[in-house]
């Protein structure tokens, strides 16, 4: 394999090498969690480039993301892709069983789900072999060397998006600074989520003219799918009930929202609590918690529907946040109380909810600064704080409906963004 530019550098020679070496054992590592998900035998292959799907005839457009949020924040891109190109299909590969599950019950048109080849040269070769993309995009900080130095000797355009570095990636990449180069190089045009993350690409070798400043993929997403059954089932079951969410939280973020909400239990007795862990896996670890804490708990993993004295509604399920959302006008938002980077917040923004967030949203700062600015979004630091906010919200109709309209008139503008990226990619890829 020869690199752009040149031979390998004795780096990638090395890693080249030792990825053949290890890769019986990555690979053995890597099934056991596809099978203990439940994914079907014959479809393990497809981490060794085994196909199970043919190609489709004509252009492909290759997308690579790593896991749940990479993959789904590229579908609605993928979608109005479609629509510009109507004469090209898309594969989309990912590595883990819950981005597969998610995507193949959100796949756009004329479009396939693989699990990715593990990067190693002669599971590379086969893979590239068998799909033969017109074009390669990948997501947010997929710098896998073997696939993307053998995807351009093959003169594949190949493009970064929604990227982002963290620091001690960039620390990592700057040990072995030709290597980074040669790697980075690949890339006809990268499109950073923000300014600090173009400034990182360009600081591991990123030629500064193909770096730009993009948008944050996420905050360009169609909405969360609803399940209108739930949803309507959900209302009926909390009637004239106040009710808020607390979406994607993690462990020790629980204890500050229920603290929060049992303090709004002494003035709003009736209130109820959609409490969505950020990983249903720990819905019986939540559910502890709530019993500990002497909550009124409805489990909805269970089937728990929720009565006239639940005051917390555990919503321990995947792929039904956009559900919650539809329901809500209040959103505290989780991954943002202690230093995780914080979530998404175009999303329960979008399903038109006014957004309560910790300080901690690095990984969104782009989307959630504007939000903030316009007071779409609001920023609590603590369990009072945000019983504060909360409290305010239900007391005081004219700022929660003001919220609400800051976060639609923010989503609203979010169209001409995605517009941009899909004429750069078409442009730098030679798509059109």
């Amino acid at each position: 394999m020869r690199a752009v530019g040149g031979a390998p550098t004795p780096m990638l020679r090395v890693y080249q090498a030792l990825s053949t070496i290890v890769a019986p054992i990555v690979f053995g590592r890597v099934s056991r969690k596809l099978r203990k998900a439940g994914v079907q035998e014959d479809r393990l292959g497809e981490r060794l480039g085994y196909a199970t799907r043919a190609r489709p005839e004509g252009r492909v457009i290759w997308f690579h993301a790593a896991s749940v949020g990479e993959s789904l924040s590229v579908l609605t891109l993928i979608r109005r892709l479609g629509e510009r190109l109507p004469d090209v299909s898309f594969l989309i590969t990912s590595g883990t069983a819950t981005s597969a599950s998610l995507i193949e019950r959100r796949l756009p048109p004329r479009a396939t789900h693989q699990f990715a080849p593990l990067d190693v040269p002669a599971v590379v070769d086969r893979f590239y072999s068998h799909w033969a993309p017109n074009a390669g995009v990948f997501v947010e900080s997929e710098l896998w060397p073997n696939i993307l130095i053998q995807g351009r000797r093959m003169h594949i355009p190949l493009a970064l998006v929604n990227a982002r570095l963290s620091e001690k990636s960039v620390q990592g990449w700057r040990r072995w600074p030709e290597t980074s180069k040669m790697v980075i190089s690949v890339f006809s045009v990268l499109l950073a989520q923000n300014r600090q993350a173009a400034d990182n690409l360009v600081a591991i070798g990123g030629d500064p003219a193909r770096v730009r400043v993009g948008v944050n993929l996420k905050s360009t997403s169609d909405p969360l799918p609803v399940d209108t059954a739930l949803r309507d089932r959900l209302k009926a079951e909390l009637g004239d009930r106040p009710f808020w969410v607390a979406s994607s939280t993690h462990p020790n973020e629980e204890n500050i929202v229920l603290e929060a909400h049992k303090a709004l239990l002494a003035t709003h007795s009736d209130l109820c609590l959609i409490l969505v862990p950020r990983h249903p896996e720990r819905g019986a670890e939540v559910a502890a918690l709530l019993a500990q804490q002497q909550f009124t708990a409805a489990q909805r993993s269970a089937g728990a529907p929720i009565t006239g004295d639940t005051e917390v509604y555990l919503a321990d399920t995947l792929g039904e946040t956009g559900t919650w959302y539809a329901a809500a006008s209040i959103v505290f938002l989780g991954g943002s109380l202690f230093p995780i980077g914080g979530h998404n917040p175009f999303e329960p923004a979008q399903a038109g909810a006014a957004v309560l967030t910790g300080p901690h949203v690095d990984n969104f700062s782009e989307t959630f600064d504007p939000m903030l600015a316009r007071g779409a979004a609001r920023t609590v630091q603590s369990a009072a704080e945000l019983a504060e906010a909360v409290d305010e919200y239900l007391r005081v109709p004219g700022s929660l409906a003001a919220a609400r309209r800051a976060a639609a008139q923010f989503t609203g503008e979010r169209e001409n963004d995605l517009d941009a990226v899909i004429s750069t990619l078409c442009t730098k890829l030679a798509l059109n």
